[in-house]
């Protein structure tokens, strides 16, 4: 089960990562800047494609062909876990340690806040909100309420999807398929 585990979420975490800095040059675009939650979240559902197939493996190779929906989810999971805190950390590397990529992604922030429409007042409370960011565990876990929920969801359907119980040994196939 740890090697099944450990291969998705490594690779599911990976493509998140490799994503993520491959997007890293082209921060100053504007085109990135207006479609940046379309292209993070696309690449997040995508890698958590993963965890489906992970299941599936795991059914196939460890479980004979059955799994039962609670070690569908338990094996989805933590793929999951896996894969966020990759992410989590990929986000950290690039916000505390890539040169003046906080401070863009600050002011993108304060410029998105301010086009919003919102109240002066409702603005400043915004901009004031986003100083927690400078704090790493307060961001760390802040970037994990982003890819967690959609590998939650994905796990839930997938578990879903991919449980398959044993059949009885009393049961002939006919009245099984019946």
């Amino acid at each position: 089960m740890k090697k099944t585990i450990l291969t998705f979420g490594l690779i599911s975490g990976g493509m998140m990562t490799v994503m993520m800095f491959a997007t890293l040059p082209f921060t100053d675009s504007a085109w990135l800047q207006s479609h940046s939650m379309l292209v993070g979240y696309t690449t997040i559902v995508l890698s958590f494609m993963l965890v489906f197939f992970g299941i599936r493996s795991y059914r196939e190779n460890i479980g004979g062909g059955t799994i039962t929906f609670g070690r569908a989810f338990a094996v989805g999971i933590l793929i999951t876990l896996i894969s966020s805190v990759l992410y989590v950390v990929a986000w950290e590397i690039m916000y505390f340690g890539v040169p003046s990529f906080g401070a863009r992604f600050m002011t993108m922030c304060v410029a998105h806040i301010k086009n919003s429409g919102a109240s002066p007042e409702a603005i400043q409370a915004q901009i004031n909100q986003l100083k927690y960011l400078d704090n790493p565990f307060i961001n760390a876990a802040l970037t994990f309420t982003e890819p967690f929920p959609v590998g939650l969801l994905v796990t839930l359907v997938s578990a879903l999807i991919l449980r398959k119980k044993s059949k009885a040994s009393g049961e002939s196939p006919a009245t099984a398929e019946a």
